[in-house]
């Protein structure tokens, strides 16, 4: 198991009348990341929060927020979420014109950069700018609504990017967002990837504290 394998509780799943609480409660269960999924109802079919939830999350989080844009206009907005005081913007190469520009205005602004794939999406599209990020994404399910089935192809996709990224002599994080519990984080750990975002195995679970230590103890398992 990495030495710094990262879990991001995604508060898509949290309830959202209390975020406030939903934060503080996985911080102290140990997340290590505050992952924000923001979707537009154009790039993805569901809409959820904007720049003023990020703000105001900012103010209680005592964890990185890790913003996630699954919108159709990236380039455009990525700085309205590094003002509002995200600590990593991920955008979409499938969404995203101007990819370099965008990575490079975000990282500027004073935050980490990450850029995602989605299922269909091949790994050597984001050859171009893996250089240039801190964070690949892997998508694990189509991004849009939480719950969703583990598609299994993304264990040989964060394998790859993790060998993509060794010939280049980088170590960016692989994150892995969709349908992440106790059985599919040890898989994708092992093929290189060593932060996990889970939204339902958490906030569904009867007991969300016990399920980010499931995981975590999960991968621990798996690894010795």
């Amino acid at each position: 198991m990495p030495n710094d394998l990262f879990i991001a509780p995604s508060i898509l799943s949290a309830d959202f009348t209390r975020l406030a609480e939903a934060t503080a409660m996985v911080e102290e269960a140990g997340a290590d990341l505050i992952h924000l999924d923001v979707m537009d109802g154009h790039f993805v079919p569901n809409l959820t929060i904007g720049p003023p939830i990020v703000k105001a999350l900012k103010r209680v989080a005592q964890r990185p927020l890790d913003v996630h844009l699954m919108v159709a206009d990236p380039d455009r907005t990525a700085a309205w979420y590094v003002d509002a005081g995200a600590d990593l913007v991920t955008i979409h190469i499938e969404a995203s014109t101007h990819t370099h520009r965008t990575l490079s205005a975000i990282r500027a602004g004073g935050a980490k950069a990450g850029i995602t794939l989605n299922p269909g999406t091949p790994a050597s599209a984001i050859a171009e700018v893996l250089p240039f990020v801190d964070l690949v994404l892997v998508m694990s399910v189509n991004p849009g609504f939480g719950g969703q089935s583990f598609i299994e192809t993304s264990v040989a996709k964060v394998a790859e990017i993790r060998g993509m990224c060794r010939k280049l002599g980088i170590e960016p994080r692989i994150e892995v967002d969709g349908g992440i519990d106790a059985l599919t984080a040890p898989r994708v750990v092992r093929a290189g990837a060593d932060t996990l975002v889970a939204g339902n195995a958490i906030f569904c679970a009867d007991d969300p504290v016990a399920a980010i230590q499931g995981i975590r103890r999960s991968v621990l398992a798996e690894m010795v």
